[in-house]
Formats: C-alpha cells, sequence, structure tokens
C-alpha cells in the first residue's frame, strides 16, 4: 500500500506531541489540591509558596486554591475535594470533635495534622482611650468576626474570660478590612482581629490613624487556656506595628496544615520534608516561614497527626501522637 506524501512526518510530530504530553502528565507521582484563604490573607499567599516548594521537593502536584478559611477547608478534605488545607488549631477542634463551628454539620476524623506552622494572634485593638481592659468593652460595638468564624469563637472565649457574654455588647460581624473602616469612622468601639502579627490591617490603621491594644492577660488569659487547650499565652514584641512601644500580652492559636487521613504514608513525609528541610529557603519568600521549626510542627495536642508526618519528626527526635483520642 502506498504511503501519502508526508505522512511519515506526521507520525513523527505526533509522537513527539504524545510523548510531551505523556511526560507533562506523570511528572508528578500525585496530585493534591490544598485549601487556603481569602486572596487577601496569610494563607493564600503562604499557601502558594509552600505549595511550590511541595512540587519541587516532594514530586506532588500540590495547587494551591483560595477560600472561605478554616471550616471550608476542613470539610472539603471531608468530601474528597482537597487533599490539604489550612485551618486554625481551635477550628481544627471543633471539627474534630463535632462541637462549636461544627455542632451542626457534624465533626469529622477524615484530616490528619501534617504540621503546626505559625502563631495566629488574637488581637484586640481600638481607638477609644477609655478601653483599658477586656471588660472595658461591655455596652460597646465591637467587631467579632463573622458569625460562625474562628474568629467570632475566639472573641467569644476572649468576653467569657472577662466574665462577659455575646449580650453585654453590641456585637459586629465584621471582616477585618471593615473592622478598621469601622473604627477610622467611628462606628465601632473596638474589634478583634486573629491573624499572625503584623497584620495588615492593624499596621495600615496605626500607620494612618494610631492604634490602642488591650492585653488578654492575667486573671482573664489564665481562665481562657483552661477552658480551652488550644490557646497558648502569646507577647507581641514592641515595634511590631508603628507606635507601639511595649509588648502586647496575648493569646494565640496556631495557623496548621491538615491532611487527608487517606493520604499515602510515603507522601506526607515527603510533604513534610518538603516545607521543613527548607525553612530558610522558604522564610525569604514570605515572613512567616520565618516561624517554622518543629517545636511549633509538633505541638497540636488535640488531634492526632498523620503517621507520615509523625515518621518525619520521629527521625529529628520529636514524638506525635498518631491516634484517635
Amino acid at each position: 500500500m502506498k504511503k501519502r506524501k508526508g505522512s511519515g512526518i506526521l507520525t513523527v510530530l505526533l509522537c513527539v506531541v504524545l510523548s510531551l504530553g505523556l511526560s507533562g502528565c506523570t511528572q508528578y507521582k500525585s496530585r493534591m489540591m490544598f485549601g487556603t484563604g481569602g486572596t487577601a490573607g496569610t494563607y493564600y499567599s503562604y499557601g502558594g509558596v509552600l505549595a511550590q516548594y511541595m512540587k519541587n521537593y516532594a514530586n506532588v502536584r500540590v495547587t494551591a486554591v483560595s477560600t472561605g478559611g478554616s471550616k471550608v477547608n476542613i470539610q472539603s478534605i471531608q468530601d474528597g475535594d482537597f487533599q490539604l488545607g489550612f485551618t486554625q488549631s481551635d477550628v481544627m477542634s471543633y471539627g474534630w470533635n463535632g462541637t462549636r463551628a461544627f455542632e451542626k454539620d457534624g465533626g469529622t476524623h477524615s484530616f490528619r495534622v501534617l504540621g503546626a506552622l505559625y502563631a495566629e494572634t488574637v488581637q484586640l485593638i481600638t481607638m477609644d482611650d477609655d478601653i483599658k481592659t477586656v471588660a472595658d468593652l461591655k455596652g460597646r460595638s465591637v467587631s467579632i468576626g463573622e458569625a460562625g468564624s474562628g474568629v467570632y469563637f475566639n472573641a467569644l472565649d476572649v468576653l467569657k474570660g472577662a466574665g462577659l457574654s455575646i449580650g453585654d455588647i453590641n456585637p459586629q460581624y465584621q471582616s477585618f478590612e471593615d473592622s478598621k473602616e469601622s473604627l477610622k469612622d467611628g462606628k465601632i468601639s473596638a474589634a478583634f482581629i486573629v491573624a499572625g502579627a503584623p497584620t495588615s490591617a492593624i499596621t495600615e490603621l496605626a500607620t494612618t490613624n494610631g492604634v490602642h491594644f488591650v492585653n488578654i492577660d492575667g486573671d482573664v488569659r489564665d481562665k481562657i487556656m483552661a477552658d480551652c487547650p488550644y490557646y497558648e499565652s502569646y507577647s507581641i514584641p514592641a515595634g511590631t506595628y508603628p507606635g507601639q512601644d511595649s509588648d502586647i500580652d496575648t493569646i494565640t492559636v496556631l495557623a496548621t496544615v491538615i491532611v487527608s487521613a487517606s493520604a499515602d504514608d510515603d507522601t506526607v513525609y515527603d510533604l513534610t520534608k518538603a516545607i521543613f528541610d527548607h525553612t530558610s529557603e522558604i522564610a525569604k519568600e514570605n515572613a512567616k516561614g520565618e516561624e517554622l521549626n518543629l517545636d511549633t510542627a509538633t505541638s497540636i495536642t488535640t488531634v492526632p497527626y498523620h503517621e507520615g508526618a509523625a515518621r518525619y519528626y520521629k527521625e529529628h527526635g520529636y514524638t506525635v501522637s498518631t491516634e484517635e483520642g
């Protein structure tokens, strides 16, 4: 049978194209979706950096996507849509135990801890000189985050620690940006913001208008930490914000990366290694990378770790629980 002119060239080109396509498909040993947060937040920007390191050093095609944050990420792992996600350590505990934000939808054990990365600080700010303690919020308009959010429950815990309830304030359910603008316009007296310090919304407010921090310390902090084991004491160093001349005492939860419980042990080991073997490089790309360390990574006690992550930590002298409580 006579071949058509040029068919050999076409065959060669087709083979090249198929070869390139197949090599692109098989470049990574697996693929994972990584739920982060809003595009203006730390979760999203930091998640993008971590995803790149996971691609480069774990040979896993990790795609960081913008989401509604902690609760959404936990539920998306449960649904199988994501395999990785950022979450506040307290919201993670709610998800595991089916409490608070998960009381209606129910809890889930479909995820495990990969590692805690940095402190998400409970920051209570005001422009009112008469507000010096948490108790001074009584009768005031206060932004406590969006209803059902991590910030919302953090605010409730702080109020309770001071002997107050949500009924003792005029609650406003606002984002960080809206809280900043409402403070500037005098529409609210104070706002809870839970994020790594420095937080851009607070920095901007401190620069343009000036802002005061309310310490969460003493008996108030002791009561909060006794009631809620996922909090730790924290001090925001002087100079973190413009005009901040002294340390601010408060509490913190931890920004934590979780992974699907069904993820392969070797893959999770490689993902963990990709982060914690490259902390200095990551720190150059995102300031939160400066907080990466194995003491923080292994400090979660309320939810079990993935076996793959636990193996990496054990090799470096750290033992974490992988057992369901």
